[in-house]
C-alpha cells in the first residue's frame, strides 16, 4: 500500500512542478496576447480594459493559483484565437488524437511483441537477420516522410482510405478507420522497430541466465520455457520501453496530424502557437504532461504486478 501511495504522491508532485514551469515559461515569452487579440488598431484604454477583464493585471501568483484551480474544475480559460473555452476545444479534438494514438499503440503491441519473441528464438538465423535489418531501416525513417509516402502511394490509389479530414466513430466505424489507419501506421512503424529490438534483446539476455538452463534440463516444452518463464522475467525492461513508446506516440500525433490534416490536439497546438494563443497552449501542454505522467504511473504499477519484489523494496 505504501508503494502505491508513494507513486500517487510523486504523480501529483510531478504535475505540480510542470505546471509551475509551464506557467513561468509563458510569462517570459515575448509578445502580448491582449494586443494579438485586439489587433494593431486598439488603443491603450481597450487594451487595459481587456487585460483587467481577463485578470492579467493581477499579480502572477494570483494568476497561477487561479489557473491551477481551473485545472481541477475544468475551467482553463478562454482561447484568444477561437474565443471559446479551452476545455471545450480540448474535448472536441481529444477523440481524434486518442483514436490515432490507441490504434498506433495496438499495432505496436500486436506486431512488435510476437516478432521480437520470434526473432529471439531464431537468433542468427535468416529470419532473425532479415527482421533485424528491416527494423533497423524502420528506426531510421522519419514519421512525416513515411506519412507523405503513404499518402502518395496508398491513400491516393486505394479507395478505402481518406487522406484528408476525420469521420467520427459515431457516424461510421469504417469511415473512422479509413481516416485513422494510415496516420496510426505512420506513428506505429518506427515504434514497432524500437519495441522489436528491445523485446528481442531482453529475451536473449534472459536465455543466457542459469535458471533457463535449469528449467530446460527438467524437460519442459520450449513454449512453456519461453512464454511462462523467460518472457515473464524479461517484462521489466519491456515495460520500461513500452512506457516511453506510449509517451512518444502521444507526442508523435502532433506531427502526423499536420501531415494528414486531422483535427486533433496536435493541429490545435500548432494553430495556437502560431497565433500566440497562450491560454490554449498552456492547456494543451498540461494535457500532454498529465497523459505522460499517468502513463509512467501505470507502468510503475505494472512493475509491481510483474515483479512483487519491487513493492517490498
Amino acid at each position: 500500500m505504501f508503494f502505491y501511495l508513494r507513486r500517487i504522491i510523486l504523480l501529483f508532485i510531478t504535475v505540480a512542478l510542470v505546471s509551475v514551469i509551464t506557467f513561468a515559461v509563458f510569462q517570459v515569452l515575448p509578445g502580448d496576447p491582449i494586443r494579438t487579440m485586439l489587433g494593431t488598431e486598439a488603443d491603450e484604454t481597450q487594451i487595459e480594459n481587456l487585460r483587467s477583464e481577463l485578470g492579467l493585471d493581477r499579480p502572477l501568483y494570483e494568476q497561477y493559483f487561479t489557473w491551477i484551480k481551473g485545472l481541477f474544475t475544468g475551467d482553463l480559460g478562454n482561447s484568444i484565437r477561437f474565443s471559446m473555452p479551452v476545455s471545450t476545444l480540448l474535448m472536441e479534438r481529444l477523440p481524434v488524437t486518442l483514436s490515432v494514438a490507441s490504434i498506433a499503440l495496438l499495432i505496436v503491441l500486436l506486431v512488435a511483441l510476437p516478432l521480437g519473441i520470434f526473432a529471439a528464438r531464431r537468433k542468427n538465423k535468416a529470419s532473425d537477420v532479415v527482421l533485424s535489418s528491416v527494423t533497423q531501416l524502420g528506426m531510421a525513417v522519419p514519421s512525416f516522410w513515411l506519412g507523405m509516402i503513404f499518402i502518395l502511394y496508398i491513400g491516393m490509389n486505394v479507395d478505402f482510405f481518406r487522406i484528408n479530414g476525420y469521420i467520427p466513430w459515431t457516424e461510421s466505424i469504417q469511415g473512422a478507420l479509413s481516416t485513422l489507419l494510415l496516420p496510426a501506421l505512420t506513428i506505429a512503424i518506427p515504434q514497432v522497430a524500437v519495441k522489436f529490438r528491445y523485446v528481442r534483446t531482453s529475451i536473449l539476455e534472459q536465455v543466457q541466465l542459469d535458471y533457463v538452463r535449469t528449467i530446460r534440463s527438467k524437460g519442459l516444452p520450449e513454449k512453456i520455457v519461453v512464454y511462462k518463464h523467460i518472457l515473464k522475467n524479461a517484462m521489466i525492461p519491456i515495460l520500461t520501453i513500452f512506457g516511453l513508446i506510449t509517451a512518444e506516440i502521444v507526442a508523435g500525433t502532433i506531427i502526423v496530424e499536420q501531415v494528414f490534416a486531422l483535427p486533433g490536439i496536435g493541429q490545435l497546438l500548432i494553430t495556437s502557437i502560431s497565433n500566440r494563443d497562450f491560454p490554449l497552449v498552456q492547456g494543451i501542454v498540461m494535457y500532454i504532461t498529465v497523459a505522460v505522467v499517468c502513463i509512467n504511473f501505470l507502468v510503475d504499477i505494472l512493475y509491481s504486478v510483474v515483479d512483487p519484489r519491487i513493492r517490498l523494496r
